[in-house]
């Protein structure tokens, strides 16, 4: 799959799981569960204990029926483990360039974090291919779409801050996918065991998403 058909997949599944996993075993458990419940668009961030080792099994596991990523990239390393471990898109929750020009030389889809209109711009210079804008929290729906004015055509995802009462809000304001983290698979859920808990939180947002398209 080349970068191309990957953020076209993104932007047809409109969700992004954002999983932080305590263990590799309760990583793959959360996975399950959100498959089951619809979401089938999975990034894996590099906080996750043996992160490239869960990568490798999920694709084991999954192929091509999920979009699986790896996210929080913060060293230019990051970038290679996680084409090496099957990646299909890449994600930094902050801009440097040295990670930047890294994720970019993957041939990945590159997702890179930024806040600010300077560091949308600066982003967008070193070949990201969408922006993460994060914290989403820190400014909501309405920062986003004052961020659309001056940039109308770049792919903006959110990230931090959605969950299933503001869903509507972010795809009104432009956004082309959101990322969600513990609002749609809490670590606290898993290590108890609840795992039905997530397949109906996954059922829910896949709803969310899918409503909030077809008001558009």
């Amino acid at each position: 799959m080349n970068k191309q058909e990957t953020l076209e997949r993104i932007r047809q599944l409109g969700l992004l799981a954002v999983l932080r996993g305590p263990d590799p075993e309760t990583t793959l458990r959360m996975v399950k569960a959100l498959v089951e419940g619809g979401v089938l668009g999975i990034e894996i961030t590099f906080t996750t204990p043996e992160a490239v080792q869960i990568v490798r099994r999920l694709n084991d596991l999954y192929g091509e029926r999920i979009l699986l990523g790896m996210g929080t990239l913060t060293e230019p390393e990051h970038a290679a483990l996680a084409l090496d471990a099957g990646a299909c898109f890449l994600v930094s929750p902050h801009f440097d360039p040295n990670l930047a020009q890294a994720m970019r030389e993957t041939g990945l889809a590159a997702m890179i974090g930024a806040f600010t209109p300077s560091e949308v711009m600066q982003a967008k210079r070193a070949g990201a291919d969408a922006i993460k804008i994060f914290p989403g929290s820190l400014g909501g729906p309405s920062y986003l779409k004052t961020l659309r004015g001056p940039f109308p055509d770049l792919l903006l995802m959110p990230t931090g801050g959605v969950d299933l009462d503001n869903i509507r809000a972010w795809f009104a304001a432009g956004a082309f996918a959101v990322g969600a983290g513990s609002s749609l698979c809490a670590r606290d859920l898993a290590l108890q065991g609840r795992f039905d808990e997530i397949i109906a939180r996954a059922e829910a947002f896949t709803r969310a998403v899918a409503d909030a398209r077809l008001s558009l």
